[in-house]
């Protein structure tokens, strides 16, 4: 029996910050990376977006989550909240209110 076939497969997990939460169950994480340019050795920063499902529906927009990927939930989902890391404080909370509105 092959060895690889009976472990499980370690699983992804990045930390981001929600910037969208108006779907039910699901929040929209970016995600910010930064690397080296290999040519031009210049701090390169991405960013992605990825649609996590959040089960309780705790998170709020400008939380740190840690997300995991996990099976296909939807068409777009395949990432769970796993822990909400910091809360946004009220006075910023209602500051992301009221410049969305």
């Amino acid at each position: 029996m092959n060895a690889t076939a009976t472990t499980p497969a370690r699983k992804t997990t990045k930390v981001g910050t929600v910037i969208g939460a108006k779907m039910a169950k699901t929040v929209t994480v970016q995600v910010e990376r930064q690397y080296r340019h290999r040519l031009y050795k210049k701090i390169v920063r991405t960013r992605r977006t990825f649609l996590a499902h959040d089960e309780h529906g705790t998170c709020k927009v400008g939380d740190v989550v840690r997300i995991v990927e996990t099976r296909p939930i939807s068409r777009h989902k395949r990432w769970r909240v796993v822990e909400v890391i910091g809360l946004v404080p009220p006075s910023v909370e209602k500051d992301l209110g009221e410049a969305q509105s």
